[in-house]
């Protein structure tokens, strides 16, 4: 049977352990060796979000799956393909459909057998639920630090970090309200980073304004 690999990270993953594509990569070959599969190669979405299916490699398996020029599709866990558990078991209907499997190692799942498929669908609904909850918790923790003025993330403009909190910063201050000022006047926003490029103001971490810094200030202050 022909298989082909699929392997995924995201920018903020690229260093983390067990997640690189050079580990997915060697997994995915252990596992074709050990389940007698013929490999025939490996596809990859590098500093790729799951958030959907439009990426360029899950785009390429999915066609390969349409013409069954593979047998199988080999992926290293569920998160490296799908964030959706809608996209999970559309795509797996669709692979059963034309006969291919789906292989997840770390979820020992394959879809060739219903218990398989069964598992499958468990899996994906969990896995979609922890991810929710996991986004329930940060955004309930990050309001609380909001609130108590705690530093999260990047500090942002208009303000310091002073003994762990959060302070107005009195010059970015004034230069916030001179850009909501223009802003209010109908300047874009590349005038607006011009007009503070021309007086010599600088952003947050140095370097030239641009209309892009200017919008997400903007938005961020809103």
């Amino acid at each position: 049977m022909k298989a082909i690999g699929y392997i995924r990270v995201s920018t903020e993953e690229q260093a983390a352990h067990g997640i690189s594509l050079d580990a997915q990569r060697a997994k995915i070959e252990a596992y074709a060796l050990t389940k007698d599969l013929s490999l025939v190669g490996i596809i990859e979405d590098a500093g790729k979000s799951a958030k959907d299916l439009r990426r360029p490699g899950v785009q390429n398996v999915l066609d390969m799956a349409r013409r069954k020029a593979v047998d199988a599709v080999i992926i290293v866990k569920l998160d490296r393909m799908f964030r959706s558990t809608v996209d999970a078991l559309n795509t797996a209907k669709d692979f059963d459909r034309r006969g291919v499997a789906l292989h997840s190692i770390s979820e020992s799942l394959d879809t060739q057998s219903a218990m398989g498929k069964f598992f499958f669908t468990l899996t994906a609904a969990l896995a979609e639920m922890e991810r929710g909850l996991i986004g329930e918790r940060t955004r309930v923790a990050l309001a609380r630090k909001k609130e108590r003025r705690e530093v999260y993330g990047e500090v942002p403009y208009g303000y310091a970090v002073v003994d762990g909190a959060l302070v107005p910063d009195q010059e970015e201050q004034d230069i916030l309200r001179r850009i909501r000022r223009l802003r209010t006047d109908g300047t874009s926003y590349q005038k607006i980073a011009d007009s503070l490029n021309s007086t010599g103001v600088s952003a947050k971490k140095g370097g030239a304004w641009d209309r892009v810094r200017v919008f997400k200030i903007i938005q961020k202050a809103a």
